[in-house]
């Protein structure tokens, strides 16, 4: 903080504050940081030119599309988008899931809330006769 010294009488021990920031030194301090960074800046840089090998590894794989089984309060089952009966769902959920391991997948189901409990377990019962055995429960979220 700096003080200012009056120069008139009165007490001479007597010192007035100041309460005044003094800009300057900051603005002359920041100048100077300016300039070096912009004369380092330049130095940072590789300017060595090397040849470099291509890489080698693999492409990620996306992830997988995930399966969604539909069933309507009328008993109705869509896998995806598809309509499929329960005698057919077996091959047909195959075929969505391709080459993966039936064991690693997991399996989304969306059922109406007026769907019979036998319709649901029809289908649960499916999926676990054809290897299924991860399968997610999808509900509606009330905010």
């Amino acid at each position: 903080m700096a003080a200012k010294l009056s120069g008139g009488g009165g007490d001479r021990f007597n010192v007035e504050q100041n309460s005044e920031i003094n800009v300057t030194p900051f603005v002359d301090v920041m100048l100077v940081l300016l300039i070096i960074f912009m004369v380092a800046a330049p130095l940072a840089s590789v300017s060595v030119e090397v040849n470099l090998p291509p890489a080698v590894a693999k492409a990620s794989q996306s992830p997988p599309k995930p399966i969604y089984i539909s069933i309507k309060a009328s008993g109705q089952v869509f896998i995806g988008d598809n309509r499929t009966t329960i005698d057919e769902m077996g091959q047909d959920i195959t075929k969505a899931v391709g080459k993966r391991d039936p064991t690693r997948e997991r399996i989304y189901i969306r059922a109406d809330e007026k769907t019979r409990y036998g319709a649901f377990m029809e289908v649960m019962n499916t999926l676990q006769d054809n290897g299924f055995y991860s399968v997610a429960l999808i509900g509606r979220e009330d905010n």
